[in-house]
């Protein structure tokens, strides 16, 4: 039963815009191509083990830590919320 503005699907609209909103941010974030030798961040050199596992890798791993916990923070909010769940 559809309540306010959202329709009788709405909440499975919105989980799957999540689920997609997510698939594209791992996508866009995925490594490719020749790995760098120093990290575009700070400019320290990248340890060859790293450069060897992960392909295209380009940042050291405490510039690595550091995105991931911003992005980390920034995917924890939901742009996408209907509004009928904003007006409760």
């Amino acid at each position: 039963m559809a309540v306010g503005w959202a329709n009788d699907d709405s909440v499975s609209q919105q989980i799957q815009n999540t689920i997609d909103d997510e698939i594209s941010r791992v996508r866009s974030a995925t490594s490719c191509g020749e790995s760098a030798l120093y990290c575009d961040e700070c400019g320290e050199p990248i340890p060859e083990a790293r450069r060897r596992a992960i392909k295209g890798v380009r940042f050291c791993i405490q510039c690595q830590q550091s995105l991931e916990q911003l992005t980390q923070r920034q995917a924890l909010f939901n742009r996408r919320a209907s509004k009928d769940s904003q007006l409760r």
